[in-house]
């Protein structure tokens, strides 16, 4: 048990590390720089410009003014070039950044677009992770075995983890899988949501004290703080009723730490990101 230091007029806590008690099954914390590539305000799902178009040159002088017989020259149609399917890895090697951009856009349906929601409540379901596939059992002694990559989205519409499974040769969906109840680890925009949230509500109040006797400034916003988070999962009878659906829902718990500062003790408060509210744990 690291040993906690409390500052006078807050319960700052410093160090490097934090003491968590509680009584809910804690799971999934994310640390910063692991988030992957969803970290960027575009995420690695932004869609990739087409190719330049392609303008022949008229013959008879620069931009087709005319040709021998003083008749002005038509220009060539323009022609759409497929987007580039950029840097690839072989074998079992990491997902590249280009094939993981290549992924979310194949996983990410029009369909699947239209019926889901993200953390924001904006259309289109919350991605929360890439990684590449473990290969079929036929395939494990195969190295010419196709690459593979799982996409996992969350939908907050219906409280479902999307799971898609493609095939980097062939560009195809092989397999989607739907399950409720299944919570992996945040995305940073989840952490960075849930502190939003936090900082709204009236339960932030201590936090905002404690985090302004640390630095001397208001606490106003996420970008202040460097965000760890756990999922938590609800524990029947062992905290406030508001919190029993957690793990059905997508909820969290926030370990805030002040940029070039100490942590700051807020692991009682818990955000359910499916509701939109936060709840306070017992403490003792």
């Amino acid at each position: 048990m690291r040993e906690t230091v409390r500052r006078h007029l807050g319960k700052v806590v410093a160090g490097t590390g934090i003491a968590v008690a509680g009584t809910a099954l804690m799971v999934g914390i994310t640390l910063p720089g692991t988030a992957g590539a969803e970290d960027s305000a575009g995420g690695p799902g932004a869609g990739r410009t087409a190719g330049q178009a392609v303008a022949g040159r008229a013959p008879g002088g620069p931009g087709g003014q005319g040709g021998p017989d003083g008749q002005t020259a038509v220009e060539p149609g323009a022609v759409e070039e497929a987007p580039p399917e950029g840097e690839k890895g072989t074998g079992r090697d990491p997902l590249t950044d280009d094939e993981a951009k290549r992924v979310e856009r194949i996983a990410l349906s029009p369909q699947l677009v239209r019926s889901s929601e993200d953390v924001d409540g904006d259309r289109g379901p919350q991605r929360v992770g890439i990684e590449l596939a473990d290969p079929e059992a036929g395939e494990l002694d195969d190295p010419g075995a196709p690459r593979r990559a799982e996409v996992s989205f969350y939908d907050y519409k219906d409280d479902t983890l999307v799971t898609r499974t493609v095939n980097l040769e062939t560009g195809k969906v092989e397999r989607t899988d739907t399950q409720r109840g299944v919570q992996p680890p945040l995305s940073r925009a989840e952490e960075t949501e849930a502190a939003r949230l936090l900082l709204a509500d009236p339960l932030a109040a201590e936090l905002k004290t404690d985090h302004k006797d640390a630095t001397g400034e208001e606490l106003t916003s996420p970008d202040q703080l460097v965000l760890h988070s756990m999922i938590y999962d609800a524990a029947p009878g062992a905290q406030p009723a508001a919190l029993d659906r957690c793990g059905e829902h997508r909820c969290a718990r926030l370990y805030p730490k002040v940029k070039n500062g100490p942590w700051i003790d807020a692991g009682h408060l818990v955000i359910d990101l499916s509701t939109r509210k936060v709840t306070a744990l017992d403490r003792d």
